[in-house]
């Protein structure tokens, strides 16, 4: 069974087509993931104007997506669309192609959750059975296990996602969207010589990220710092909340595996942290290729295929989108 899925939860339009029938190859199956990005030099997401990026960009995505898979439309046999979560305008404009195209071949039509899909492409391509998933994006920040029927949310932020704590912060120095990537860069040229104390905010298996970043608006505003020191300050504090919680969630769990999942997870720092936490475990770690880390359309396919498989469909005429849908408001009925 090939699966075209569609991505459109934030600032990326993906398409992709999976291939249900080499899933044993893993990441074989993937037989094609374009995306176009929406970025800026200065401020932030204006939902208007990335859904605005989506409509120019969603007609050819979606022919590159299926001319890498050397497929036409009629060779797909479902469609799959990210319903939830994410924002509203973009989620729309996804949500609109995916129905336009099911009718348009006359196919099946299934609607799957952002968070779970990070999880669910792990466990294509990767070893992982039964892990914890730290899911670190902009919007989103949680750490996810299977458990009773669903996947759970052991632990979350109590304000804003880390992706969108860093690229506040990065809009404070000046350094445009996305922030993660140009943060790094400077958290490169800086040390612990020049580490700077800041609010260190985990309750219980929560996080939180609005002090930091009033302190961290103070300190700019101050201008005494270092931009590289601040930078590095910020990822060994806000990284180290983040593996707290994860590790503290896989002690509950009584699980030996994690996962990383969302834009975030694509920092190199973030990710030796994480590596260091599992070996003082002897827990295993998985960390999916960069491409699948960040929003994409494969993990929107491959979720959808084994939906699909399971029984799961939508009516093209009411499919919709749900954009506070929460990853344990979801019955996983296919494991």
């Amino acid at each position: 069974m090939r699966v075209l899925g569609i991505e459109s939860t934030a600032h990326t339009f993906g398409a992709s087509v999976i291939d249900l029938a080499k899933e044993r190859e893993g990441e074989k199956a993937i037989l094609s993931d374009e995306k176009s990005a929406f970025s800026t030099e200065e401020g932030g997401m204006v939902p208007g104007e990335v859904a605005d990026h989506h409509v120019e960009a969603f007609d050819r995505v979606i022919r590159d997506a299926l001319a890498k898979a050397g497929v036409r439309l009629r060779d797909v046999d479902l469609v799959a669309y990210s319903k939830s979560p994410g924002l509203g305008h973009t989620l729309r404009v996804g949500a609109m192609a995916a129905r336009s195209i099911a009718l348009l071949a006359n196919r099946p039509l299934v609607g799957v959750n952002h968070c779970i899909a990070h999880l669910e492409i792990a466990r294509l391509v990767t070893d992982a059975k039964d892990p914890v998933l730290l899911y670190a994006s902009g919007a989103n920040t949680q750490i996810i296990a299977y458990e009773a029927g669903r996947y759970r949310i052991f632990g979350e932020t109590l304000d804003m996602g880390a992706g969108n704590f860093l690229d506040q912060f990065a809009r404070a120095l000046g350094l445009g969207f996305p922030g993660g990537p140009r943060i790094d860069a400077l958290a490169k040229e800086g040390d612990e010589k020049g580490f700077i104390e800041l609010p260190y905010t985990v309750k219980g298996m929560d996080v939180s990220f609005g002090g930091l970043l009033t302190r961290l608006k103070h300190l700019i505003r101050e201008g005494k710092r270092r931009r590289e020191d601040l930078c590095y300050s910020v990822q060994e504090t806000v990284f180290a909340m983040l593996l707290e919680v994860s590790e503290r969630a896989m002690a509950h769990c009584d699980k030996d595996e994690l996962v990383l999942g969302g834009g975030v997870a694509c920092n190199g720092r973030l990710q030796e942290m994480a590596k260091a936490m599992c070996a003082e475990r002897g827990a295993r770690i998985f960390i999916p290729a960069r491409p699948l880390l960040a929003d994409n359309a494969a993990m929107i396919a491959y979720l959808g295929g084994v939906m699909h498989r399971a029984g799961i469909s939508d009516s093209v005429r009411t499919a919709g989108i749900a954009p506070y849908e929460r990853t344990d408001d979801v019955a996983v009925t296919w494991r």
